[in-house]
């Protein structure tokens, strides 16, 4: 399904190169929200719907924009929020869709990252640079912050605005494995001594592809990958070490590596019922989460590699052809509050890392985050900023999933 949707997108943007940009009341519209005084997008704002889209398979963050963003916009503008689940890629086809036919939009926040923000940039599918017009942004966030200016390696030109951080961890049962392994090296002795006992997602699962990149990482670095250009045999000559220890690792996985996990909920379930001794997540909280739901044991804990792992930053943007821009800019500047990163960063809500700058919140504002129990399984924030490796350009990592589907699962 997911590589039938690119080919359906492919095809759209290859049309919306033959069509004008949209009609001249999408462009009058965007041209007055731009003008627009933050005064005057309260006051247009208020009372009315904004629909958001975006990723809808995790029950926890869709109850945090049902149940936490909805009610603090309702309060404080009476805005309906309507959260619509779908999948980015759809999203981006109907964005290319409604510009084709110069339709009305009906998206007016998105859920966006990477690649797929590279791709509604460069097709003019995004309204911006609409950051700058944040109260928030300006008061809470460092904006000289790389990561607030490059999502996956692309500019983002105040496009985008930060919604949470994520970060790659090991997720292990404490009562089955005394000491977690510290570096590539051990873990390949790790899973030697735990033949069977140990998996990972196949790329290009998220988490899966997280996973084969940090083990890039801690095995070549990462600094030769920032500006490297996109070519397949470059990126793989540089990440042959890390394809030949994956060859290496197999047969001591799962399945002896004659499979793998398609997705990492299926590894959670795999971990939670004990067929294996190790998960892993983008989500530094998700173990303290799923131990309070009661899925995982209280034995679980959490661990990264001694160099460090990968982590980047989720974004909203809003299209350029949404109706409601004024409603969307004021649901976004609440989303960067000290209040609602606050309640989505406790695990037992979301778990999602912060985007703040804590030298720019007040010292009340730093108790909202300091009184949130992360839990016994979670890595402290300041250890995770300190091992914190930035992400990998998006235009390498569909070069790298197909090396590794190339060489790994033939």
């Amino acid at each position: 399904m997911k590589k039938k949707l690119r080919v359906i997108l492919t095809i759209l943007i290859s049309i919306s190169i033959l069509f004008s940009a949209c009609g001249s009341k999408e462009l009058e519209n965007g041209d007055n929200f731009r003008k627009s005084t933050w005064e005057e997008i309260e006051k247009s704002g208020q009372g009315t719907e904004v629909y958001f889209y975006g990723w809808g398979g995790d029950p926890k963050i869709n109850s945090w924009i049902d149940d936490v963003l909805a009610k603090e916009v309702k309060d404080k503008y009476n805005i309906t929020l309507k959260r619509v689940p779908m999948n980015i890629d759809e999203v981006l086809v109907k964005l290319l869709d409604e510009k084709n036919l110069e339709a009305e939009g009906t998206i007016d926040i998105v859920w966006i990252n990477g690649e797929n923000f590279f791709t509604a940039k460069e097709n003019e599918l995004l309204e911006g640079p609409f950051l700058e017009k944040l109260p928030n942004g300006k008061k809470y966030l460092d904006l000289n912050d790389v990561e607030l200016n490059y999502d996956f390696g692309f500019s983002i030109d105040g496009y985008e605005a930060p919604y949470g951080k994520a970060q790659f961890v090991f997720i292990y049962d404490g009562e089955v494995v005394e000491k977690f392994p510290k570096d590539h090296e051990e873990f390949l002795q790790f899973a030697k001594v735990n033949k069977g006992k140990v998996t990972y997602p196949a790329p290009p699962d998220f988490v899966g592809s997280a996973f084969v990149r940090n083990i890039i990482y801690d095995m070549v670095g990462y600094e030769q990958f920032i500006n490297m250009e996109p070519d397949y045999e470059v990126v793989k000559k540089e990440i042959m070490p890390a394809i030949d220890y994956f060859k290496e690792l197999k047969p001591y996985l799962w399945r002896e590596g004659k499979a793998y996990p398609s997705t990492m909920a299926q590894l959670e379930n795999m971990f939670a019922d004990g067929e294996v001794i190790i998960t892993m997540d983008y989500n530094p909280n998700k173990a303290s989460r799923k131990i309070s739901d009661g899925q995982f044991k209280s034995t679980t804990k959490t661990a990264i590699f001694q160099k460090g792992s990968v982590g980047n930053t989720h974004f909203v943007a809003i299209p350029k052809n949404a109706t409601n821009k004024e409603a969307a800019v004021l649901v976004i500047n609440e989303i960067i509050s000290p209040k609602m990163q606050a309640s989505k960063y406790d695990p037992k809500v979301w778990g999602d890392l912060p985007v703040l700058d804590n030298s720019k919140l007040s010292s009340e504002e730093k108790k909202l985050f300091d009184n949130v129990v992360l839990g016994k399984a979670t890595i402290d924030q300041s250890i995770l900023l300190d091992n914190r490796l930035p992400e990998m350009p998006a235009k390498l990592i569909p070069i790298i999933e197909k090396i590794w589907e190339e060489e790994i699962l033939k």
